[in-house]
């Protein structure tokens, strides 16, 4: 490992995997049936303008999100919206957190139900998250459009 901060003696603290990629795309129907049919992904869940597409191993490894037909692109119309980076543990979203903080990058935190996330922006502006999955120790198996804030402080 590279970074100062790269464990904490309980695990790593930074990131293990790319989660997932959000794509804001203008016409849902179009888009999810050429990610199904061209890269054989399945749909795990349907929330108003947002569908979320999986290979099998996790709740979504693609979010598609409805913007609609006069959207532009890419930025906040059609395109990347955001890559989304997995970690292990609560002590690991909570050192990113610092680290931000540390960096004072403007960080927001929010608890998705099955996962708690912190969203932020690179140098250049191109959406991050960095997320914990909590469908484990929660009842709760499906986002359901669930959008609250969380004090990542709290993790640790």
């Amino acid at each position: 490992m590279t970074d100062e901060s790269a464990t904490d003696g309980a695990g790593p603290t930074h990131p293990h995997a790319v989660g997932h990629v959000h794509l804001k795309v203008r016409d849902l129907e179009r888009a999810l049936a050429f990610y199904r049919s061209v890269l054989g992904l399945d749909v795990t869940e349907r929330e108003g303008r947002y569908v979320f597409l999986s290979w099998g191993e996790r709740h979504h490894d693609v979010a598609l999100q409805e913007v609609g037909a006069g959207a532009d692109g890419p930025g906040p119309g059609v395109g990347l919206y955001h890559v989304a980076f997995e970690v292990e543990a609560p002590s690991a979203l909570a050192a990113v957190f610092e680290r931000l903080r540390d960096r004072e990058v403007q960080v927001s935190p929010v608890d998705h139900g099955i996962s708690k996330a912190l969203y932020f922006a690179d140098p250049d502006g191109n959406g991050i998250e960095v997320y914990l999955d909590t469908r484990e120790s929660r009842a709760e198996t499906a986002w359901r459009g669930r959008n609250e804030r969380f004090d990542p402080t709290e993790l640790a």
